[in-house]
């Protein structure tokens, strides 16, 4: 069975000022899902849901539906404050969303079989949308999940220091634990990550985390279970998030899971200040040059 793609795009981009995921980058105006969802097509996806909020559908609908009609099926999912299970309510003022297992559920009447989730402002390049798809045609165990692993130096900044879930693998390259590292970048040339006063050096080559993932439909069951306990936990609080990862990790250590590390040579970019666009715009254009992508396109 053919995955769906899952855009997580609900997010109202407070420190981007603005709808970054709608962003024109691509010479022709397209914005990094337009590469997104032009790769998952490539690849073999047969579906894309994007998780949005009310207050920008018109804006979406009118810049996808025209561009995607007759290439690849689409829906549209709402992510809002107030869609919970019954008997719970939103705390007074809480403005904060739920997070990305609560956007994650908004699709579960959407989605039937298989299905990857990725961030809508983050660009991965078509070697994982591949690596998905091939996964998914292989996979028999309705618990057997998948994440796409880049090179951490394949993700890093030339404008300071990020924050990488570093992940660790067993002997069959399954995902044993994702360890969080808030300061990693690169000194003399080295990539190093500060912890307290002292100075780690990495090799580069590590597996991180950028939040691609691939899960069989089953786990929404799981997703619907682990918000409901997080709601009875955390519910009444201002900010708390319910994230799909941290259950994921869950089921791991319980042994009710295992996922799958998917290596990716690709060079992962993404958006999250305005002082990102200009060099994801150059990459872009680098890709273009190098036959990767049509100048427009969606022709």
């Amino acid at each position: 069975m053919k995955p769906t793609l899952l855009v997580l795009a609900a997010g109202m981009g407070s420190r981007y000022g603005g709808l970054k995921q709608l962003d024109t980058l691509g010479p022709n105006g397209e914005s990094i899902i337009d590469y997104s969802v032009y790769d998952a097509i490539q690849a073999g996806f047969e579906k894309v849901v994007f998780v949005i909020r009310h207050s920008f559908a018109d804006q979406f609908k009118e810049r996808f539906d025209p561009k995607l009609a007759g290439k690849i099926e689409v829906e549209y999912v709402y992510q809002e404050l107030d869609k919970l299970p019954e008997g719970f309510s939103i705390p007074e003022g809480r403005e904060k969303p739920w997070g990305t297992g609560h956007a994650m559920l908004m699709a579960k009447e959407a989605i039937t079989g298989p299905f990857a989730i990725i961030n809508a402002d983050d660009f991965y390049g078509r070697e994982a949308y591949l690596a998905v798809v091939d996964f998914v045609g292989q996979s028999t165990s309705d618990t057997e999940y998948a994440m796409v692993g880049y090179a951490l130096d394949n993700t890093l900044s030339e404008h300071g220091t990020v924050s990488r879930g570093v992940c660790d693998t067993d002997v069959n390259d399954n995902l044993v634990d994702i360890v969080e590292r808030t300061k990693i970048g690169y000194l003399d040339g080295k990539v190093v990550f500060y912890e307290g006063d002292e100075t780690i050096e990495l090799t580069g080559k590590e597996p991180v985390s950028m939040n691609f993932w691939a899960f069989k439909n089953s786990f929404f069951s799981a997703l619907e279970e682990g918000f409901l306990a997080f709601l009875e936990e955390k519910g009444s609080e201002m900010k708390s998030e319910f994230y799909f990862n941290a259950l994921v990790d869950k089921m791991i250590k319980a042994g009710r899971a295992t996922t799958k590390v998917l290596s990716s040579d690709a060079k992962w970019f993404g958006v999250t200040y305005q002082e990102d666009k200009p060099i994801v715009q150059k990459s872009l254009q680098t890709l273009i040059d190098n036959g990767v992508y049509p100048s427009n396109l969606w022709g």
